[in-house]
Formats: C-alpha cells, sequence, structure tokens
C-alpha cells in the first residue's frame, strides 16, 4: 500500500478537510470490503474521498492488482481484483448469490429499483423465487441470517433497516432483502449459467469466483 507520506501529500490538497490517516483508512475499507456505498452511514465520507480523489486512489491500489471503478449514478465504488484467485463458497452461498443476481436484473428491466440503484425483496417473494430457481426451499431464518451476512460481506445485499432477526418468515412481517447494484459487477452476466444449469446438474461444486476470461469478478473473502 502506499506510503504515509504519499497521502500526506494528497491530504495537503484538501485544505484541513481530510488527513493522510483518512486515505489510507479508505484505501484498507476498499481492499477488504470491496465495495464502499454512498448509501451507506458508516461509508459516505470514505466514498466522497474515493470519489473526489479517483485518481490518487487508483495510483495507490495499482501496485495491490487492484482496479478501481467509480460509479457516480449509482454512487459506489468497487475495487476490482485484476489477478483472480479461485475462492470457495458453499452451495448454500452461491444459490442465494446467484438467485438474488436473477432477481436484481428483473427488478432492473421494469425499472424497478430505488435512486441508489437498489432492488427490494420481501422474503415471500424471495421464497418463491428461490424455489422456482433452484427447486430448493429458502433455507431456514437461523442458516438464512448467516447467509446474509455473507451476502453483505460480499457487497451484494442487505438486510432492510426493519431488523429480523430471530423472526420467524411470516408474510405479515415487513422485512426485506435490499440487493445491491454492484452485484452486477461482482457477479458477472455468466454467473448466470450456473442457475440455468441448477435443475439439470442438481449440484454447485463451483465456488462463486469465475475464470478471469469469462467476464469474472471475486468475491471479497
Amino acid at each position: 500500500m502506499m506510503s504515509s507520506l504519499f497521502w500526506e501529500n494528497v491530504a495537503a490538497r484538501t485544505d484541513g478537510i481530510a488527513i493522510a490517516d483518512d486515505f489510507e483508512a479508505a484505501t484498507y475499507r476498499l481492499v477488504t470490503e470491496q465495495v464502499l456505498y454512498h448509501a451507506d452511514r458508516q461509508s459516505r465520507v470514505a466514498y466522497g474521498l474515493v470519489v473526489q480523489y479517483e485518481r490518487d486512489f487508483k495510483q495507490a491500489l495499482a501496485p495491490l492488482g487492484v482496479i478501481l471503478e467509480v460509479n457516480t449514478r449509482l454512487r459506489y465504488v468497487y475495487a476490482k481484483p485484476m489477478h483472480q484467485k479461485i475462492g470457495t463458497a458453499s452451495v448454500q452461498q452461491t444459490l442465494l448469490a446467484l438467485v438474488l443476481r436473477a432477481i436484481y436484473d428483473e427488478s432492473a428491466q421494469l425499472g424497478q429499483f430505488s435512486d441508489d440503484g437498489e432492488v427490494v425483496c420481501d422474503l415471500v417473494e424471495l421464497a418463491e423465487k428461490y424455489r422456482l430457481m433452484t427447486g430448493r426451499e429458502l433455507p431456514g431464518k437461523g442458516e438464512f441470517s448467516t447467509l446474509m451476512r455473507t451476502m453483505k460481506r460480499w457487497g451484494i445485499a442487505r438486510k432492510s433497516d426493519e431488523s429480523f432477526e430471530g423472526m420467524e418468515f411470516d408474510s405479515s412481517v415487513p422485512y426485506s432483502v435490499v440487493i445491491r447494484p454492484a452485484i452486477v459487477e461482482i457477479l458477472g452476466d455468466s454467473a448466470l449459467m450456473r442457475l440455468a444449469l441448477w435443475t439439470a446438474t442438481d449440484a454447485v461444486s463451483e465456488p462463486i469466483t469465475e475464470e478471469s476470461s469469462d467476464e469474472s469478478t471475486e468475491v471479497a473473502e
């Protein structure tokens, strides 16, 4: 990662608005979290720094083999590894991620997303889509909550503001899953082929990361 002197020089151009530590922290978060959203209160300052000093962040990330993508329309920044490595993901993680990507595409085509490019899907709809697309039932509440923590860590989905920890899956409960726009970057179009083949193969043995020659991106671990 770039030396403190590099970021001190960048910080000097901000007229005291930011210090070197702010830039170093934002760089670290890009590498470890992969996606930063303006919509997330805890990421808003870091997102703003990255957008305003995009060239400097690109320079800092290049030696790490990371490309910076900035989407100001949907207001997120994405750190994309240039050299893909094969990671591992469980069957349940892979299936849920691919179903969420398919739902996002369907809704986006209909223009059903927020100003931040997020698609909201309630659990009743998600359970139905999951069953239709995979031939399986949506995992129970405990496993589902664990899966959603992984989806959040990957930067592709989060739970809605209403907490549903410990709740039963009940259609009368107004909670939902928010699918985030960077899912399109993290799960390339070719990833959806796995979902289409699911019922034929009845197994998902490959990790969620695809080969780099197949429009793939890596999910942050």
